[in-house]
């Protein structure tokens, strides 16, 4: 688990780790549209989804890509 001693800490992991669907089909080398069809059949797990917005952790996304 993740331990952040200060504010700062966490928005720099934020910042470094969490990633958009539009970067992570940018990693992948693929579209949005695929990134979502691998969300609805669970094998890609999204950090946190709000509306239209899904965000990843960027290791999930490199650990797919091997």
């Amino acid at each position: 688990m993740y331990n952040f001693k200060t504010e700062n800490e966490l928005k720099n992991f934020i910042s470094n780790n969490i990633i958009s669907t539009s970067e992570a089909a940018e990693i992948l080398n693929c579209s949005r549209q695929y990134i979502n069809q691998l969300v609805k059949e669970n094998k890609l797990i999204p950090v946190k989804k709000i509306n239209y917005i899904t965000l990843f952790l960027k290791s999930d996304i490199e650990a797919r890509f091997k």
